[in-house]
C-alpha cells in the first residue's frame, strides 16, 4: 500500500510486459529515477517466456508484481489499471522509458488546470542502442486537443500521455477486441465522452525502435486501425461536424498505415493502402501523389530517416492513378 504525502497525489505508471528481458529494466529505472513522487509502479507479466521474470527480480520491492496468462496488451493494461491507487496514470511499454521529469511536469499541468482528464506530449525516436534518432512533436500543427483534431489526425501514444483515473474508469479502459489499436480506440472513446485534453510542449518519453518492436505487426495495425474508425463511424448520434470528418480521418489513415507498411518492407501492400485512400480524396493525380510523397517524407523525418521516393516506385503510384 502507497499513501502519498497530502500535497502530491499518487501518480500510478502501468507496465505491461511479455518476453521484454532485453529492454525492461531500462523501463522500470527510467520510472524509479523520476524526480516525482509519490509514485506507484505496477508491472504486468503477460505469459513471459524469457528471462523477464528475471530481470524484474532486483526491482521487485520497489513495484507490485502480477504474473498472468498471455492474454495481449489490452488486458495487461486493464489488470493494471484495476490494481492502480493513483489519481493519474500513466502507461510504459517495455521496451521504451520516460524523461526524468515526465510526471513532475505533467503532474504540475494537471493540478493547474483541473478539467484536463488527459495530457499528451512530444515523443523522441531512439534506436536499438538508446540513442535518439528524431522527435514527433503534434502539437506543432495541431494546436487543439479536441475530438474533431483527434478523429481526424489521431496522434495517439500513450508513453506521452497522462490519464486521471477517473476518465480511465468511466471509459471501461482498453478494448481486448484490439491489440494493435487499442490505444486509439481508446482516446478517441475518451475524447466522445468529453474528456478535455491539453498539450505539454516538450517531449516526455523516448519510443525505441527495434527489431521486435510490437509495431512491427504493420499490417494487422493497419486492419485494425481501419476497423476501429468504422466502430467509431458507425456509432448513432455522433454530432454532423464529426462525421463530415470521416474521408479526411480515412484518408491520413490510409497513408500513414501505407507508410508504416514500407517502413516495414511491405511495399506492395503500402501501395495498395494508397489505392484505399484514394476514394477519400478530391485531389487531381498530380497532387495526390506529391501528397502521399511529402507524407512520407514528413514521417521519415520524424524517424530521423530520409525518404526517397525511388523506394516506392513512383511509377506503379502513377500507374495506379491512369
Amino acid at each position: 500500500m502507497v499513501t502519498p504525502p497530502p500535497h502530491q497525489p499518487l501518480v500510478s505508471v502501468i507496465i505491461p510486459a511479455h518476453n521484454g528481458e532485453q529492454f525492461i529494466g531500462q523501463a522500470v529505472e527510467s520510472v524509479l529515477g523520476q524526480t516525482y513522487r509519490p509514485i506507484e509502479l505496477i508491472v504486468i507479466n503477460d505469459g513471459s517466456t524469457d528471462r523477464t521474470a528475471n530481470v524484474l527480480q532486483p526491482y521487485l520491492r520497489n513495484l507490485r508484481y502480477i504474473e498472468q496468462r498471455n492474454g495481449g496488451v489490452a488486458m495487461a493494461r486493464n489488470r493494471g489499471l484495476a490494481m492502480a491507487q493513483g489519481e493519474f496514470i500513466a502507461f510504459l511499454d517495455q521496451d521504451d522509458w520516460f524523461a526524468a521529469d515526465k510526471l513532475a511536469v505533467q503532474t504540475a499541468c494537471m493540478r493547474t488546470d483541473r478539467a484536463v482528464g488527459m495530457l499528451h506530449s512530444s515523443w523522441h525516436i531512439g534506436d536499438e542502442q538508446g540513442q535518439i534518432r528524431g522527435t514527433i512533436a503534434p502539437w506543432q500543427t495541431m494546436l487543439t486537443l479536441d475530438l474533431a483534431g483527434w478523429v481526424q489526425w489521431k496522434p495517439v501514444f500513450l508513453g506521452a500521455m497522462l490519464f486521471r483515473r477517473d476518465w480511465l474508469l468511466r471509459s471501461g479502459g482498453f478494448d481486448s477486441r484490439w491489440q494493435q489499436t487499442n490505444d486509439v480506440d481508446l482516446v478517441l472513446r475518451l475524447a466522445r465522452l468529453g474528456c478535455r485534453a491539453k498539450w505539454v510542449q516538450q517531449a516526455t518519453v523516448c519510443y525505441r525502435q527495434h527489431a521486435n518492436n510490437v509495431s512491427r505487426q504493420a499490417l494487422q495495425q493497419a486492419i485494425e486501425l481501419q476497423q476501429v474508425l468504422d466502430n467509431f463511424f458507425a456509432s448513432s448520434n455522433l454530432p454532423t461536424v464529426i462525421r463530415q470528418l470521416e474521408p479526411a480521418s480515412r484518408y491520413q489513415s490510409l497513408v500513414w498505415s501505407a507508410w508504416r507498411l514500407y517502413r516495414n518492407e511491405c511495399v506492395s501492400e503500402a501501395i495498395d493502402y494508397l489505392n484505399q485512400s484514394r476514394q477519400y480524396t478530391t485531389q487531381l493525380r498530380s497532387e495526390v501523389i506529391l501528397d502521399w510523397i511529402e507524407a512520407f517524407r514528413r514521417y521519415e523525418a520524424e524517424y530521423g530517416q530520409q525518404f526517397h521516393p525511388q523506394s516506392l516506385n513512383v511509377p506503379a503510384l502513377w500507374h495506379l492513378l491512369t
